[in-house]
């Protein structure tokens, strides 16, 4: 996808959100106290740490590509700067929230034209809280609940409220490994009404080099239809203490998951 087909409120919200990122920004006191930089990201399962009282985390892709095929229906997505702002209330209370600058959807059934959707996406708010292992230690625990607002633009989303809560943990291995797994119930609005949609994930991280690292990932989900299960795998790279790259694949391996999800990001903490 061209950049220079975005429009321009998408432009400036990637540019803003990368200039945010990479930008040198003030020195966080050297980090005297605080907790070293945990992320939600790149894979699926959230982590169960929450971000340090009055410090701020960003969070964001800078895009992602989804490409799904179903009977006769090929669909792409494009899904441009992406981004969770993250903010410490208390030492183990953070809040949230996702936006979704710029959604570019296409689909065509076989033989037919491509029909495209574009626009911004739905936003969600976040209430995260963590039970134990924010200071340190073999295993932690929290708890997490969502609320999406429907801001998507026609075509784009259900026009649906929809809330959900997970609960994540963590715990090293040792070796350099470390896991973590996350179960979720999503209150969705499917084609058949409300319906209760329960997602289960499990991760596997170890590190590859001081600054490198990979990680393996299954999830599953159920209740909203077909059973959709995926396989995911990425890498991440630390520069210094406040700033993550990422990248990653997420492969379906279920009829009712997307076939390929390719993405590249950061996050970055203040």
């Amino acid at each position: 996808m061209n950049l220079s087909q975005l429009p321009a409120c998408a432009r400036l919200s990637l540019v803003l959100v990368l200039t945010l990122a990479v930008g040198t920004g003030a020195e966080p006191a050297k980090n005297g106290g605080l907790r070293e930089l945990h992320t939600d990201r790149p894979d699926v399962t959230e982590s169960p740490f929450t971000v340090d009282v009055g410090h701020l985390q960003l969070e964001t892709d800078a895009a992602s590509y989804t490409r799904n095929r179903r009977d006769d229906l090929r669909t792409t997505e494009w899904v441009v700067a992406p981004f969770n702002l993250r903010f410490g209330l208390t030492p183990d209370v953070e809040v949230g929230i996702f936006v979704t600058p710029f959604v570019s959807s296409s689909g065509q059934m076989r033989s037919g034209p491509t029909v495209t959707t574009r626009g911004v996406g739905d936003s969600t708010l976040r209430a995260k809280f963590n039970f134990w292992g924010n200071n340190g230690a073999l295993s932690a625990l929290g708890l997490i609940a969502d609320g999406k607002l429907p801001t998507a633009a026609a075509g784009l989303g259900n026009g649906k409220v929809e809330t959900a809560v997970a609960l994540p943990v963590g715990y090293e291995i040792g070796a350099g490994w470390e896991s973590g797994a996350m179960t979720v119930l999503e209150f969705a609005h499917t084609n058949s009404g409300r319906r209760a949609v329960w997602r289960n994930t499990v991760t596997f991280a170890k590190d590859l080099t001081p600054d490198l690292g990979g990680y393996l990932e299954l999830t599953s989900a159920a209740g909203g239809g077909a059973h959709a299960a995926t396989f995911d795998c990425g890498i991440t790279r630390k520069i210094g203490r406040e700033l993550q790259l990422d990248c990653g694949v997420n492969v379906g391996i279920s009829g009712a998951a997307p076939d390929l999800v390719v993405f590249g990001g950061l996050s970055r903490w203040f």
